[in-house]
């Protein structure tokens, strides 16, 4: 009897340690971008919808590399698209921060959610001034004014970033030049604030 109860915690303890190595192993592979591997410890059960320490999925993960061939392969596997971690973001945050358009247009294409809650993909391509992305975001339907929490639209993230050629999209979209933030301060007075100049000049 104590011979079986000393194998059966050897089993337990050795599948804990074979399950958490395993788990360790699959977010190292999908930030180093091996596909192969993802797809291998997926095949022999690991879950597709996986988060790390930060609670980033294998999704969001791959999104914010621009590995489009693992994202298609997560897809097909039924990842959760619209996750969000605990910061608020989401894959296609992720990437539109990132200005990976090909996976941004993937994400979409599979029913990602562009008006998301709080911060939107929008605000986050605006601020890192991904033109092209904010281009695919503004035709799938984004809000162009949509509010984030610090009551920032894109438009004012673009211009205190001195973003330019984003501002001038943005105001090409029907942006307002005259909402306030929670600061009661305007898109103008942000980029002046930050010696963008150039860019306050489009927001007479």
């Amino acid at each position: 009897m104590k011979n079986k109860l000393l194998i059966l915690f050897v089993l337990i303890n050795f599948s804990h340690f074979a399950f958490a190595g395993s788990y360790e192993n699959l977010l190292l592979a999908v930030k180093n971008d091996q596909t192969e591997s993802v797809l291998d410890y997926l095949n022999r059960g690991m879950d597709v919808n996986t988060t790390d320490s930060h609670g980033l999925t294998l999704l969001m993960l791959a999104a914010r590399n621009g590995n489009t061939t693992l994202v298609d392969h997560l897809i097909q596997r039924k990842a959760s698209i619209n996750y969000i971690n605990q910061y608020g973001e989401t894959a296609l945050l992720l990437a539109a921060f990132s200005g990976k358009i090909a996976i941004v247009q993937q994400l979409i294409t599979a029913a990602a959610e562009i008006n998301t809650p709080g911060w939107t993909p929008l605000h986050y391509a605006a601020f890192s001034g991904h033109l092209a992305v904010i281009e695919v975001i503004l035709l799938a339907g984004a809000k162009v004014d949509a509010r984030a929490p610090n009551r920032q639209t894109a438009l004012m993230l673009a211009a205190k970033n001195g973003h330019e050629a984003v501002v001038k999209r943005l105001l090409a979209a029907g942006a307002s030049a005259i909402l306030k933030d929670a600061n009661e301060k305007t898109a103008k007075q942000l980029a002046l604030e930050t010696g963008n100049t150039d860019t306050a000049r489009w927001l007479e």
